[in-house]
């Protein structure tokens, strides 16, 4: 284990992305259980503030992201200092994001609707840091063999192809898997392939006078969401306990 460690991890330089996505991470779940805590009323944490003005996590969030990240582009990848930083930009990050949905709407929606953009956006950025610690590559380029690579056209070919492929996948609605298909082309190529989603700009433009695959679209479309859209909202309450009962407030979120 340890050997694969250091030949895998160490020495190609990913430790600091390691220590990154795990403080990333823990942050995530220690800032979370710390809100449910204080909005449940136990334990000895409360609400900051200054003046009367509440503090959100966000503001340390973004000092922290600011100062670890010039400092990890500064340091060495192999040295302590990388490390160290990479641990305060994972902190900074995971504080920034379980507060991404306040940052879209610039309202405080932390325990509504729209608050379950916040451990949506963590998720796909676990994810995502996850494949690429795990060797992928951004358009498919670690795939490409060494011979390939040197040969320009042929690798200015491929990436043009699979951002072909991930742009297309955007604009037929399906914004997970345009993202998830910037590091598995695989992904890309069944995004843009399969029928695209109501609403979106390619259904629009090219289902106008399609019938039949406009009303394809609408049953696939129907069929999956009602699948996977009560998975996906159990798995977000499990996480950021937005069903959760308040006392006095009943089981709805505010």
């Amino acid at each position: 284990m340890g050997h694969w460690f250091s030949r895998n991890i160490v020495e190609p330089g990913k430790l600091p992305m390691l220590l990154a996505l795990t403080s990333f991470v823990l942050t995530f779940l220690v800032t979370r259980t710390v809100t449910r805590l204080i909005r449940a009323g136990k334990g000895p944490f409360r609400n900051v503030s200054s003046g009367g003005v509440h503090i959100h996590h966000v503001v340390p969030g973004v000092v922290l992201t600011v100062l670890g990240g010039f400092g990890a582009v500064g340091s060495d990848r192999h040295g302590i200092g990388g490390a160290v930083f990479a641990v305060v930009f994972g902190i900074g990050v995971g504080l920034v994001l379980d507060e991404f949905a306040l940052i879209l709407h610039l309202d405080d929606v932390y325990w509504s609707e729209d608050g379950r953009k916040s451990v949506e956006v963590v998720v796909l950025t676990t994810a995502l840091v996850g494949l690429a610690l795990s060797g992928f590559s951004p358009l498919g380029v670690n795939d490409m063999t060494v011979e390939e690579r040197q040969d320009r056209a042929a690798f200015i070919l491929s990436l043009a192809l699979n951002f072909l492929l991930v742009l297309v996948t955007l604009v037929k609605g399906k914004l997970r898997m345009a993202v998830f298909g910037t590091l598995v082309p695989f992904v890309a190529i069944v995004g843009a392939v399969r029928l695209a989603r109501p609403g979106s700009w390619w259904s629009k433009r090219f289902y106008r006078r399609r019938h039949r695959a406009r009303a394809r679209s609408r049953i696939r479309t129907y069929r999956h969401d009602r699948r996977w859209t009560k998975v996906r909202r159990r798995f977000q309450d499990l996480i950021g306990g937005f069903q959760e009962r308040v006392p006095g407030r009943g089981s709805t979120p505010s």
